[in-house]
């Protein structure tokens, strides 16, 4: 059975294609989920289909890499490691809330649990900084995915509007854990990192290659996962899930796994941002901001797709980065900032990928009929 993201553009319709006679354990085939994605023909990747595709990645992925090498300002390239690690974060949340239609607002409980989990592993080793401590990420992650299942487990005995409280309600709760549990997180003093030996003019190179490899980790998850009977599965969750529980899919399972992958991804993100801010305090590992951001970065990139969280933050985070350093004022900052979501917002409600896709299409259609007609 083909998934609607193996599902073929060459009609003039945006109806996805399904098997009706599979009886195998991908049950259905949402329609309105794959509509929404809008992106059916690349898995995620609307600018290019078939060999293109490949080379447009790894251009994309050749640019990535060589970023800091031409544009070595260490202002510029900090900007690209905090929007490295959003795509990250976007992604993973995106993996789960885009995916599944649970909107969760709660993911900076794993971002933090990272940096924590990240900050003891290297204390208990006794590990000093350099880039062996970069082995101590993956570690953090699992951890946190480890968290995550206590977590997962009781709020998706919820749904809709409950469900985003308890997300938000974990969340402001783990902020008052680090506060608290001192023995762990040494409350508002903080947990130093490891310092770094290397040199200022090098110093943000490792944590940039750090940050890119997790991106990288975090979009590879997301594309395997659309693309597999699992994602599908995830897609009939948010299409109707009372249905896809009478078609026998184990929604609760499903659920869970796809929250854990979640959290695990957003642990390695925050164990990155704390080894580069070379502290963990918990109002800066804890931040209500970072979960609005996430969201937002989904939404305006196109909320389901692979590609849409990626370009999302690789729009809001530099666009933040640089209202916080124009205006003074951090809450003006926010304001701009917000308004300036709205206006995108409103002019491209369903995100920038499944508009673009949906223009890309017509010019085919376009383009179809006046060679028929010539």
């Amino acid at each position: 059975m083909r998934t609607d993201a193996e599902s073929t553009d060459a009609g003039s319709t945006n109806t996805e294609s399904t098997d009706t006679g599979s009886t195998t354990t991908a049950p259905i085939a949402p329609g309105r989920a794959a509509s929404a994605s809008a992106d059916p023909a690349t898995g995620g990747f609307w600018w290019t289909a078939g060999p293109g595709r490949w080379a447009c990645l790894a251009a994309i992925l050749a640019a990535a890499v060589l970023f800091p090498f031409v544009f070595s300002n260490p202002a510029t390239t900090s900007v690209a490691i905090f929007t490295l690690l959003y795509v990250g974060a976007a992604s993973a949340w995106n993996t789960f809330s885009g995916y599944s239609g649970y909107m969760a607002l709660g993911n900076a409980a794993f971002y933090g649990s990272g940096a924590y989990v990240m900050a003891n592993l290297a204390t208990y080793l006794g590990m000093r900084g350099g880039v062996a401590l970069f082995a101590l990420v993956p570690l953090a992650g699992l951890g946190t995915g480890v968290i995550a299942i206590p977590v997962g487990w009781l709020a998706l005995r919820t749904r809709r509007h409950t469900f985003v409280v308890i997300t938000i309600a974990v969340f402001f709760i783990f902020q008052l854990l680090a506060y608290n549990l001192r023995s762990v997180t040494d409350g508002s003093a903080g947990m130093p990192m490891p310092l770094p030996p290397w040199l200022a003019v090098e110093y943000n190179d490792y944590f940039y290659a750090a940050a890119l490899i997790v991106a990288i980790i975090a979009v590879a998850v997301a594309w395997i996962v659309r693309r597999s009977s699992f994602g599908l599965k995830l897609l009939a969750i948010r299409d109707d899930e009372d249905r896809a529980m009478g078609l026998g899919v184990r929604t609760a399972r499903v659920k869970l796994t796809a929250f854990v992958i979640t959290g695990t991804l957003t642990g390695m993100c925050g164990a990155v941002y704390a080894y580069y801010l070379g502290s963990v305090y918990p109002p800066f590992a804890f931040d209500a901001l970072f979960d609005v951001t996430v969201a937002l970065m989904a939404f305006l990139g196109g909320l389901g797709t692979i590609s849409g969280p990626v370009i999302g933050a690789l729009i809001l985070e530099p666009v933040q980065q640089y209202l916080n350093t124009q205006l003074t004022d951090a809450g003006l900052a926010l304001i701009v900032f917000g308004a300036l979501f709205l206006v995108v917002i409103g002019f491209l409600p369903e995100g920038i990928v499944p508009a673009l896709g949906r223009v890309l299409r017509l010019l085919r259609i376009r383009a179809a009929r006046s060679g028929a007609a010539e």
